[in-house]
């Protein structure tokens, strides 16, 4: 995507076009060539912006970023040969221009938090804040192994949940290949065969032959039909608004429902934990994770925040606003005690893993059956179907 940027270069002011995925991309590419940028815009619409988000994230590999930079501050280098160095070997254009802009914010003294902080797209403000206890306590590479640990056990969350669902969205497309070509090649070879002999079929063998008919005559005209569905059901799916309310249905699902309840506090107690064990106050690091809870447990999070500051036990107040089940609140008050909240929660987090685990591996074990049965009784249909009128004829015969 083409984007046209009004830049300064000392007092020259000028237009620049630069290509780019999105607008925080063209800015940084062009911040890395030394311009201050005044303006951007795109120069052409183009198909992709119906599924580009205004505020689309660069493409910046945090997860890799901390890796690395822990591996070389351990190795003895300075923080800013460490960023030099990342920047030197990086290949990808937006990743470079954006360690570039961290590089030159350190050559101007500032922070490396402060540094992060001005580019709010790539850097979280969980990330920033992360940094910046770990800058005033002086322990950086505790602070960057705590977050590649915790973004490990994240990521092994989502892949676990990926990986259970290949198998059903396989046997939902070799199912859904398997009727298209019934439908499309071997239906209408019945149909010829059907109208040649003139025979009275059953009204439901006369739908199905239609159906055969129309995907072997009219095969292009359906197939763009069924790609323009797709692609309006991604629009759709793909707005916030819609999102939400279908996440709010999704939510009302008994079993789903409680599924998801532990899933967003197993992120909750995780992401609090590690900025507890990160030097940040608990309140401040509650106001922090409250963008990961969905807006019911955000308000009730509010709750919490608001009893914890007038001096009540944090485990009493969770408790409370339903922000904990029976095993975690016994945690808490465990954590309390010793003095350990950080790591307490920490261990509560990967007991929601633990759990949530469990739940993907009986629900898969459970869809995959039911979609083996549902996509046969699918086939099986269109083959009786199919072969009913030859069903009838041969008991006319007898």
């Amino acid at each position: 995507m083409k984007f046209e940027l009004k830049v300064a270069m000392g007092e020259a002011i000028s237009m620049l076009a630069l290509e780019a995925s999105t607008a925080v991309q063209a800015r940084l590419l062009a911040e890395s060539q030394g311009f201050s940028v005044l303006a951007v815009k795109s120069a052409g619409w183009s198909f992709q912006h119906l599924f580009t988000h205004p505020l689309a994230k660069p493409k910046f590999n945090l997860m890799l970023f901390s890796q690395e930079l822990l591996a070389l501050l351990e190795s003895g280098l300075s923080l800013v040969e460490a960023i030099d160095a990342l920047a030197e070997k990086e290949q990808q254009a937006e990743s470079k221009a954006i360690l570039k802009q961290v590089m030159v914010a350190l050559f101007e003294g500032l922070p490396l938090s402060t540094a992060l902080e001005q580019m709010p797209q790539v850097f979280s403000p969980l990330y920033v804040a992360l940094i910046r206890a770990s800058e005033r306590t002086g322990d950086m590479v505790q602070a960057l192994a705590r977050h590649v640990t915790y973004q490990t056990q994240i990521d092994a969350v989502r892949k676990k949940i990926i990986s259970a669902s290949i198998y059903p969205v396989l046997l939902i497309i070799v199912g859904g290949l398997v009727v298209v070509f019934l439908l499309g090649y071997v239906v209408p070879k019945f149909s010829t065969i059907y109208e040649s002999t003139g025979a009275n079929l059953p009204w439901m063998s006369q739908l199905l032959l239609s159906w055969g008919r129309l995907l072997q005559e009219h095969g292009k005209e359906v197939l763009l039909v069924f790609v323009a569905g797709v692609a309006l059901l991604v629009f759709t799916v793909s707005r916030p608004a819609i999102r939400a309310a279908m996440m709010r249905n999704i939510w009302q699902i008994p079993a789903l429902g409680n599924t998801l309840h532990i899933y967003q506090l197993a992120r909750f107690y995780r992401t609090l934990g590690m900025l507890l064990r990160g030097g940040i106050p608990l309140v401040t690091a509650m106001g922090m994770v409250s963008s990961l809870l969905k807006p019911e447990l955000r308000s009730s999070l509010e709750k919490v925040t608001h009893d914890v500051r007038e001096g009540k036990p944090m485990s009493s107040a969770m408790e409370q606003h339903g922000m904990t089940t029976a095993i975690s609140i016994r945690m808490l008050r465990v954590g309390e005690r010793s003095g350990q909240m950080g790591e307490m929660m920490e261990r509560i987090g990967a007991f929601y893993d633990e759990e949530i685990g469990r739940a993907v591996e009986w629900f898969t074990k459970l869809l995959e059956p039911l979609l083996m049965i549902v996509i046969g009784l699918i086939v099986g249909l269109v083959v009786v179907l199919m072969y009913m009128p030859i069903f009838e004829l041969a008991g006319s015969v007898q």
